[in-house]
């Protein structure tokens, strides 16, 4: 009973530094980046999570604390194929700040274009290494180096595929409000000065019928 009781306590204090570092990952790329572009790394790294979970739930894979480190070797290793690409965005995005209707899809996938040959090289160098550990390794290695291969591919999809266009359609709506909120405190403003100027033309009127 003690034992299990501890393996609980780890497992949760393990799920606990998960969290941690999410949200950690969240405040760095919204500081680093933009808002738009800390929810849409965070969502891509909610799909990686998800995605080597099922695996390891479909195959029976022992869920223990080596299975929480691989998650978050899979965090670091997928946020920073993600934050290279927003780097890229960034820049490509710079002359363009100020304008109105800003092409955020072409953007992306320009970015993801010039990021492509990179992304594919350090993804297949690392699965690579990270399936010889898991082949000649022992059965403990063995247990966290499959679900990195599993995340590895799901990092690299949700990278190069899901990261930029929910960052695109995040940054137009962001766009969107912000014009919503513009024309609101325009149009307020003209209604006050309707306003006033009806009320003068009242008392003008009630004046000179007096």
């Amino acid at each position: 009973i003690t034992t299990s009781t501890a393996s609980s306590e780890l497992m949760m204090k393990s799920f606990i530094a998960l969290l941690v570092a999410m949200v950690l990952i969240l405040i760095y790329v919204a500081f680093r980046f933009e808002v738009t572009s800390g929810l849409a790394a965070i969502l891509a790294l909610f799909h990686d999570l998800l995605i080597t979970s099922a695996f390891v739930l479909m195959f029976r894979i022992q869920i223990n604390v080596s299975f929480i480190a691989a998650l978050i070797t899979i965090l670091g290793y997928s946020i920073n194929n993600t934050i290279i690409i927003f780097d890229r965005c960034r820049e490509n995005i710079k002359p363009l700040k100020g304008q109105k209707n800003i092409a955020y899809t072409e953007i992306g996938d320009q970015s993801v274009r010039e990021n492509m040959r990179r992304s594919i090289f350090t993804t297949l160098t690392t699965l690579v290494t990270v399936a010889l550990l898991a082949i000649f390794g022992s059965d403990t290695i063995r247990e966290f180096c499959v679900p990195i291969i599993l995340g590895l591919v799901a990092g690299f999809y949700s990278s190069v595929l899901l990261a930029t266009p929910v960052w695109a359609g995040l940054s137009k709506e962001f766009d969107k409000l912000q014009a919503k909120r513009q024309n609101g405190d325009k149009v307020t403003y003209d209604k006050d000065e309707e306003d006033d100027e009806e009320q003068t033309v009242y008392r003008g009127e009630a004046k000179s019928e007096y």
